[in-house]
C-alpha cells in the first residue's frame, strides 16, 4: 500500500477540490464513495482533513437531517471547518420537506431578494399552512414582516423558525433586530449573546454585543 493510498479518500477529495475547484468532480467522487451517514459521521469526529471534506460534502450533498451535525461543527476547533460549517448548514435549510415545497421556498427566496414582500409574505403563508415544521419558511415570513416594518410579527416568526431549528443563528440575529425596532434593547441583546453561543464565528455581531453593552450600562 503506498503512502497515498493510506490517505482517507475524503481526505484527496477535499485535498484535490482545493487545488482546482471543481465542485461537480468532488460532488461525483464523494457520493460514490460515501453515504450522507457517513459523512455525518466524519464530519463529528473525522480527522481535521476528514471533517473539512465532509462539511464541504454535506453542504453540496446533505438535507435537514445534518443540521445537527453542522450546528455543531459550527464549534469545531478548526477555523476551516467552523467557516465550511457556516456555509453549508444554511444550504441545508433549505433543502427540508417535500420537493414542492423546496420549490416553493426557492420561489419565496427569490422574491425576498427581488424586495416583492407582499408577494413573499402571501406564499410564505400559504407555505407555513402546507409545511408548519418547514423552520425556513418561517424564517422568511420573517424577512417579509421586517421589510414591511411588521416588527412584532417578525419576531414572532423568528421565535417559531428557532423553536423549530434551535441552531438557526440567522433568524435568532434577526429576532434581535426586531427587538431593537421594538425600543427593547435589552432582550435584543440576549438575542445577540444567544446567536453567538450558536455561532461562535459572527464577529460583526459579537461587535453588536458590546456596542449595547455599553449603550445599556446603567439603565
Amino acid at each position: 500500500m503506498t503512502a497515498h493510498n493510506r490517505i482517507p479518500l475524503i481526505d484527496r477529495c477535499y485535498l484535490s477540490f482545493l487545488d482546482n475547484e471543481d465542485s461537480a468532480a468532488f460532488i461525483r467522487q464523494v457520493s460514490q464513495h460515501y453515504l450522507p451517514a457517513t459523512l455525518q459521521r466524519l464530519a463529528g469526529c473525522g480527522q481535521r482533513l476528514s471533517r473539512r471534506g465532509a462539511v464541504l460534502a454535506l453542504g453540496f450533498l446533505g438535507d435537514y437531517s445534518a443540521n445537527a451535525v453542522l450546528g455543531r461543527a459550527l464549534h469545531d476547533t478548526d477555523r476551516a471547518v467552523r467557516v465550511l460549517a457556516e456555509h453549508a448548514i444554511r444550504d441545508v435549510w433549505c433543502r427540508d420537506g417535500s420537493e414542492h415545497q423546496r420549490q416553493q421556498l426557492a420561489i419565496l427566496i427569490r422574491l425576498n431578494d427581488g424586495f416583492q414582500f407582499e408577494e413573499s409574505l402571501e406564499l410564505a403563508s400559504l407555505l407555513i399552512q402546507q409545511a408548519p415544521r418547514f423552520a425556513e419558511a418561517w424564517n422568511q415570513r420573517a424577512i417579509a414582516h421586517y421589510r414591511l416594518g411588521q416588527f412584532e410579527a417578525a419576531a414572532n416568526d423568528c421565535q417559531q423558525t428557532i423553536e423549530l431549528n434551535p441552531y438557526h443563528f440567522g433568524s435568532i440575529v434577526g429576532m434581535a433586530h426586531c427587538y431593537l425596532e421594538m425600543g427593547e434593547g435589552f432582550a435584543a441583546l440576549e438575542c445577540f449573546r444567544r446567536a453567538v453561543d450558536v455561532n461562535p464565528g459572527m464577529e460583526a455581531v459579537r461587535g453588536q454585543i458590546e456596542f449595547l453593552e455599553r449603550a445599556l450600562d446603567g439603565i
